[in-house]
């Protein structure tokens, strides 16, 4: 197990992933912020945080996305579905989708389809904690990254929470 990021690391890179998101969407009129369930939403959850500290809270749209049954994989495996909380129109939006790590891409593409159930945005952000850059099997890229790693099929990325685990931080096993 080799740590890629620590707690302190971690926080430092959720705060400046919410200082690059509003440098490019400084008038939240038109954005809001989806967190993809259910890893996601604790990178988004913090983002948010950060966000609503530096802007006018009311001005902050976030919403939580369930991909459940958009995934291409959902009869190979058994998965319990989460909650899908957008209570606003995506509808001619700038939406900024929000999730821990991007693998292969295949998230990603269920998010987006998941969010056309919602209205066509205008447009579609990608903010994601780790990028494993050389493991994508569809034409997917980040708009902002965390961190980028190289890593082989083998390994896999694990994203640790306080909330959830006891302890922040991000390994590759």
């Amino acid at each position: 197990m080799k740590t890629i990021l620590n707690e302190q690391q971690l926080a430092i890179i959720i705060r400046r992933l919410s200082h690059q998101v509003l440098e490019n969407n400084i008038n939240l009129d038109n954005t809001v912020f989806i967190g993809i369930q259910p890893r996601g939403i604790f990178v988004s959850d913090q983002m948010i945080q950060v966000i609503r500290q530096l802007v006018s809270a009311e001005k902050v749209q976030y919403g939580k996305l369930d991909i459940t049954f958009y995934r291409d994989d959902i009869r190979n495996q058994i998965h319990m579905p989460n909650q899908t909380d957008i209570p606003f129109s995506i509808e001619k939006k700038n939406v900024v989708l929000i999730d821990d790590v991007l693998y292969t891409g295949r998230t990603i593409r269920a998010a987006l389809d998941a969010l056309l159930d919602f209205g066509r945005p205008a447009k579609v952000e990608l903010c994601v904690l780790i990028d494993r850059r050389f493991s994508r099997e569809l034409p997917i890229q980040p708009d902002y990254t965390g961190r980028s790693i190289d890593s082989i099929v083998s390994q896999k990325v694990k994203v640790f929470w306080k909330e959830r685990d006891g302890k922040e931080e991000v390994v590759l096993l």
